[in-house]
């Protein structure tokens, strides 16, 4: 199941950052978005808005770098699977699903208008969060180990510190 949920983890990253990469050449270019769905999307609005950027940066540069990482990052779990690696996915895939769920917020009640590329991603990064869950379980089993009193001063109770597993 692992190797399975990288592998679709792999590939949802490949669709994000090409959805990402295209709404980024958008911002460079100026060309209007393909997006219109009988009015029920409108993309142009929600890319000109003065939320479509942080500290003067493009949120689709921000995308084309968290699909890209990710991406990178999965093909390395894949070829060298690592603990860290995947917990980085994990890390990630979280900071994407918080993210996304803000600029959802925004687009349906600031902005007032949906661009499809943003829900797409939006929902892309759901998947990859529900499939990071998978690859390695968020709270393991943790080993616990006994921490004795201060010298000179009797013990209340027993005192126990919860210690992560070992790297692997």
């Amino acid at each position: 199941m692992k190797i399975t949920a990288v592998a679709l983890i792999l590939l949802l990253a490949f669709f994000g950052l090409a959805d990402s990469a295209y709404l980024a050449e958008h911002i460079r270019t100026g060309t209007p978005l393909i997006c219109d769905f009988q009015g029920f999307s409108d993309c142009n609005t929600v890319a000109e808005s003065p939320y479509s950027r942080v500290l003067g940066v493009p949120l689709a540069d921000f995308g084309v770098a968290f699909y890209g990482l990710l991406f990178i990052l999965a093909a390395l779990e894949l070829a060298y699977p690592m603990r860290y690696v995947r917990r980085a996915i994990q890390g990630l895939a979280a900071a994407g699903l918080i993210a996304s769920a803000y600029f959802m917020f925004l687009q349906f009640s600031v902005i007032n208008a949906v661009c499809i590329y943003c829900t797409v991603s939006a929902v892309i990064s759901l998947l990859i969060f529900v499939l990071a869950y998978f690859i390695e379980p968020f709270a393991p089993h943790r080993r616990a180990i006994e921490i004795p009193p201060w010298p000179g001063r009797p013990p209340r109770t027993s005192t126990r510190l919860v210690l992560p597993p070992p790297l692997t």
